[in-house]
């Protein structure tokens, strides 16, 4: 087997094995979203068609993913979790929070993706080096070795995206959610109410953590220890701020509606801000893609016609 085929080999490998984790990640979210239990989904559709069947059959019906490959990983979570440090397990809760707790994911599940990303990922190389022999003994082992430190980390990668994802998508949605809740405070709605209707109206990030917020204040929560804890899920300044504003003027009886008003005009005021300083680094940005890739073709394009020329009008002489 020849050294090209071997590293498309590899390429094949890795593009498989994130599009498999993505698939995976991609469908655990959707059920996530739809909050419903499979088995009682199941349940209720062959109750509806009138058909007998056991709850063995039921089980038998669903996906292969969801009878092996999650409880397994559950498994593998849970007993990970034993010989893991409390402050990992308790960091690895905090950023899955802020990531808005994708698939309902907790840090034991987290824990076990990253063992399983890496061995998928290092054990599918080692089968195939170890049908090729191509290679030293020596630069394969380090290949999985590699990918396999990489598939412990991607997991990790891929939570560090969406936490910022999910910040970005919260600020840039701040200033016109604010501005829906001063209209309706002014228009003689409570502080609840209006966050229900910002709940109603979108579908977004800032409108789920409102809606969560919601919930633990008809739950029994007091007002101000859910909007802090809604402010410790995003991990954002401006989320924080605006939740002391709204806490400080409870307290101290000032109007809702001119804080809301003051706080919207603040938080467009740091949106443009924002978006001048991404302006002001794009030069700089820019400078690598035109150092490596348009000045040489520039360089290319005009100076060989003209490298050319002069060599014919010497090979003249």
């Amino acid at each position: 087997m020849s050294n090209t085929l071997v590293i498309v080999l590899v390429i094949v490998v890795v593009v498989v094995g994130a599009g498999v984790l993505i698939y995976f990640g991609a469908r655990r979210s959707r059920n996530a979203e739809e909050e419903e239990d499979p088995l009682a989904a199941r349940l209720a559709e062959f109750s509806q068609r009138g058909d007998a069947v056991s709850l063995e059959e039921i089980e038998l019906s669903q996906p292969f993913t969801d009878r092996v490959v999650y409880p397994l990983m559950k498994k593998l979570g849970d007993l990970s979790s034993r010989f893991t440090p409390q402050h990992l397990l308790h960091s690895t809760e905090k950023k899955l929070e802020l990531a808005g707790s994708p698939a309902r994911m907790d840090a034991s599940g987290f824990l076990s993706l990253r063992f399983v990303a890496a061995a998928g990922l290092g054990g599918v190389l080692f089968v195939v080096f170890l049908f090729s022999k191509t290679w030293p003994v020596s630069r394969e082992l380090l290949v999985v070795a590699v990918f396999t430190v990489l598939g412990f980390f991607f997991p990790t990668l891929w939570l560090k995206s969406k936490i910022d994802n999910r910040q970005k998508q919260i600020r840039k949605a701040m200033p016109d959610a604010l501005d829906l809740l001063t209209i309706c405070v002014e228009a003689g709605l409570g502080f609840d109410a209006a966050m229900s209707k910002v709940n109603e109206k979108w579908d977004n990030e800032l409108s789920l953590a409102l809606g969560r917020a919601i919930r633990e204040i008809q739950l029994g929560k007091l007002r101000r220890e859910a909007l802090k804890d809604m402010a410790e899920r995003i991990g954002i300044p401006e989320m924080t701020s605006f939740t002391a504003a709204i806490i400080q003027s409870e307290v101290l009886g000032v109007s809702m509606a001119k804080v809301l008003r003051i706080q919207a005009d603040q938080m467009r005021m740091k949106r443009r801000q924002r978006a001048e300083e991404e302006a002001h680094k794009a030069p700089i940005k820019m400078i690598l893609p035109l150092g490596l890739f348009i000045f040489p073709s520039i360089m290319i394009v005009l100076m060989v016609p003209a490298g050319l020329s002069i060599w014919r009008n010497l090979g003249n002489l």
